[in-house]
This record gives C-alpha cells, sequence and structure tokens, in this order.
C-alpha cells in the first residue's frame, strides 16, 4: 500500500500543477482515504505544499504573472493568523468534520469557475483584504491547507486579479501560509510530519514539473477537475461517515 501511496502523490501533485494549485487539499484528501492520523496529515501536507507551491510561484513569476501589490495586504491578514489556527488543538472528530467541509469548498472551486477572462484587475481594499486575509489563513492553518483554493476564486470573482495573475498571487499566498502554519506547529511541539516526508517531497516535485509539462501542451484540464474532484468526493464523503 506504500508504493500505491507513492504512486498516488505523483499523480496528484502532477494533476494539481496542470491546474494552477498547490494539492493540499488533494494531499489531506489522499491522507484521509489511507487512514492516516490527524496529528501527521497537517505537517506533511503543509510541507508538500512548499515544494509544489514554490514550484508554482516560480513558474508564474518568470512569466511575469504577479503582483506583490494584490497579495501584500492578503498576507499581512494571513500569515499570522495561519500560525496562530496552526497552534490549535481540534478534537480529532470536529476535524474531520471541518476538513470534509473545505473538502467540498475545493470541489466546487474545481467544477465551477468564474467564466470571463478578467484581463484587466483593480486593487483590493486594503482593510477588506487582510480581514480576507486573515479569515482565509486561520482556517488554513488549523486544517493544513494553504488557502489558495479560497482565496483564488475570491480574486477572480472581485476582478481583483486575472487568471495568470490569480495563479501566480494564490502560489506564494500558499507557500507563506504553509510557512506560517509549519512554524506554528513547530512552536507547539505539534510538527510530526510522516518519517517518508522526504521521498513525498522528492515524489511531489517529480509530479509538479510534469504537470507543469503537460499543462503548457494541448490537454484537457476540465477532465483533470473533474478527476481531482471525484477523489475529493470520496474523501470528504469518507471524513463525515467514518
Amino acid at each position: 500500500m506504500e508504493y500505491v501511496f507513492i504512486v498516488a502523490i505523483f499523480i496528484l501533485a502532477a494533476l494539481y500543477a496542470s491546474v494552477g494549485h498547490g494539492g493540499a487539499s488533494g494531499y489531506l484528501a489522499l491522507m484521509a482515504l489511507f487512514g492516516f492520523e490527524q496529528y501527521t496529515m497537517k505537517s506533511s501536507a503543509l510541507a508538500l505544499n512548499l515544494f509544489v507551491a514554490g514550484i508554482s510561484f516560480y513558474s508564474f513569476v518568470r512569466k511575469g504573472y504577479f503582483k506583490f501589490s494584490v497579495l501584500l495586504p492578503f498576507i499581512l491578514g494571513s500569515v499570522p493568523m495561519a500560525f496562530l489556527g496552526a497552534r490549535m488543538h481540534i478534537n480529532p472528530h470536529v476535524y474531520k468534520i471541518i476538513l470534509g467541509l473545505f473538502l467540498l469548498i475545493a470541489i466546487g472551486r474545481l467544477v465551477i469557475s468564474p467564466r470571463g477572462k478578467y484581463e484587466t484587475s483593480k486593487t483590493p481594499p486594503f482593510f477588506l483584504a487582510v480581514a480576507i486575509g486573515a479569515v482565509v489563513g486561520f482556517f488554513s492553518g488549523m486544517i493544513g491547507i494553504g488557502g489558495g483554493i479560497i482565496l483564488s476564486p475570491i480574486l477572480l470573482l472581485t476582478h481583483w486579479a486575472n487568471v495568470k495573475e490569480t495563479a501566480g498571487i494564490s502560489a506564494l499566498f500558499i507557500f507563506l501560509n504553509s510557512s506560517a502554519g509549519l512554524t506554528g506547529l513547530y512552536f507547539n511541539q505539534d510538527f510530526h510530519p510522516v518519517p517518508q516526508i522526504l521521498l513525498w517531497a522528492a515524489i511531489g516535485l517529480g509530479g509538479g514539473f510534469t504537470g507543469s509539462y503537460f499543462s503548457s501542451v494541448k490537454f484537457s484540464q476540465y477532465r483533470v477537475k473533474i478527476l481531482l474532484a471525484s477523489v475529493l468526493l470520496v474523501a470528504s464523503i469518507k471524513l463525515f461517515i467514518f
């Protein structure tokens, strides 16, 4: 089963990278399906997020798809709250319910994409962006995700960034929140990634590079999103039932 899990990580990383996501929701779903303990899930998913989101950010920045002025107020609110959220102790049953709900949000984000290219963008209100970042950061740190799956539709629907800018902004948002979450877990003495985390990271990097390559060629992103949504749906059902 360990080999099956490793192959699944590679596939998930490749699929998420091909549609511009970090993948923490997918890793958490996978670990839930394989019955991992809560105390290892958050640390492991956030650690994997650093590698995949880092690759994505480098790729989009190199192509010029990034606006730090848009990102700044969001991270001012999200980073400290991700740190605090990660330090919270949650009942395992409550954690499963919250994670299951966020997986459903991720499913909606994958299946229902905002229409329109949004080639032009406007600056978000500073304090509103800080408040949104704080809420997203807190829940991200609490359940072990980077928060990009929540931030990206907000940026698109409000026209605060176009599609490509959103991808670059979300990538660094995920990286910084994941770093803050891991720091919070460390200070709380809850940093317990699986012993194979370095192997998982290497596999995730390979999958991320593979997905980035295939995203540049003719590839049915809609089918990829449906496949990812199916994996998340199965995991969310398992979390709610068991």
